[in-house]
This record gives C-alpha cells, structure tokens and sequence, in this order.
C-alpha cells in the first residue's frame, strides 16, 4: 500500500476554517518532501503548499497569509491548518509524497465553501 490517506474536507462558511491531514502509510519510513494540491472544476491543478524533509515551506501565491502547512515527523503526517477561507478556495485537495521512486498521491478530499 503506497497511496496518502487524506481526511478533514468539508462544507464550511466563507470566513471559516478546516484542518486537512495526509497521513504516509509505514512504508514511507523516513522524512519526504510532501505537501498539497488542489484542482477547482474547471481548472489547472494549483500547488497550495508544501513542506520539505528539512522543513522548508513554500505556499501558493493566493493562500500565503492564510493556510499553514506543518508535518508531524514521528507519524509521517502533514497538515493544512485553513483559515479564512474563500469561495475560491473550494476544490479537491490533494496530498503529495515526493520519494526517490516518484509523487505518490492520496485520493483527494474535497473543501466546499459557501454560504
């Protein structure tokens, strides 16, 4: 089994927030650049953030101020912490684990936001 599990999308109001999580299954047993995607209906898939097996951070241009990505090492999992969410944020979300074989992807878990 080499496929992300993701949880945490929902239904959630303009202004709201939700906590996304991808967790590597024990295969992956060391530190791997991962991170998030997420593609809208009807559009090119966009890099959200993503997180270094040193730390590094990087962020989408229009989520920067907003999304906080963070991992926990022991367990192999990352987080999206989302705050302030817009109508355009809404998308299937989509985890990523970069290794030395290829990405590996979860199954996607999908953010709505709307009044």
């Amino acid at each position: 089994q080499e496929q992300l599990v993701e949880s945490g999308g929902g239904l959630v109001q303009p202004g709201g927030s939700l906590r996304l999580s991808c967790a590597a299954p024990a295969i992956f047993f060391s530190i791997y650049p991962m991170g998030w995607y997420r593609r809208a209906p009807g559009k090119e898939r966009e890099l959200v953030a993503s997180i270094g097996s040193s730390g590094e951070l990087n962020y989408g241009n229009s989520v920067k101020g907003r999304f906080t990505i963070s991992r926990d090492n022991a367990n192999n999992k990352v987080y999206l912490q989302m705050d302030s969410l817009k109508p355009e944020d809404t998308a299937v979300y989509y985890c990523f684990l970069d290794e030395s074989r290829g990405r590996f992807w979860g199954a996607g878990t999908p953010v709505t936001v709307s009044s």
